[in-house]
């Protein structure tokens, strides 16, 4: 059976982006040395999955870094015609790092990062409050991360 990834990418692409998902600033020598083709072949390869938009190599600060120590998972019941205008406007907050149209219970999820519990209840009061077309939402604060990971299993 063809996985959606096999169009897209071949062996040698998965083993590169599982080597540089371990760690993003390894060599292409080293790579190309793991994976025995060439240095010249690994840059080619990389630059080709970065410009296809299939993979990003950057530095990730965790929300710690950037002194964000509370994170919340928000469902937010909306007027239906309001649905992307809401989402939009939820994408600009710099709290926010995770906006979701969806079905079920709510209609957009979000994970937002917060300095402390009175910001989180400011935004909430304040900025979710004046959104017109927000009927409901329902908020869970994250207690303890368990896994926070920007990995996924290409094979």
């Amino acid at each position: 059976m063809n996985r959606p990834s096999d169009d897209i990418l071949d062996e040698i692409d998965r083993r590169v982006i599982k080597i540089l998902q371990v760690d993003g600033r390894r060599p292409n020598t080293e790579i190309a040395r793991e994976l025995k083709v060439s240095e010249t072949t690994i840059r080619k390869r990389v630059a080709q999955l970065v410009s296809r938009g299939l993979i990003n190599i950057v530095a990730v600060p965790t929300p710690r870094a950037a002194g964000m120590n509370v994170s919340a998972i928000i469902g937010i019941s909306v007027t239906l015609p309001k649905l992307r205008e809401i989402s939009e406007e939820l994408k600009r907050q710099r709290e926010v790092r995770y906006v979701g149209m969806s079905t079920g219970r709510y209609d957009i999820i979000v994970e937002a990062f917060f300095f402390d519990q009175q910001h989180f209840l400011d935004f909430i009061s304040s900025r979710l409050s004046r959104m017109d077309g927000i009927t409901s939402l329902e908020t869970s604060m994250i207690l303890d991360i368990v896994k926070f990971s920007y990995e996924w299993e290409i094979s």
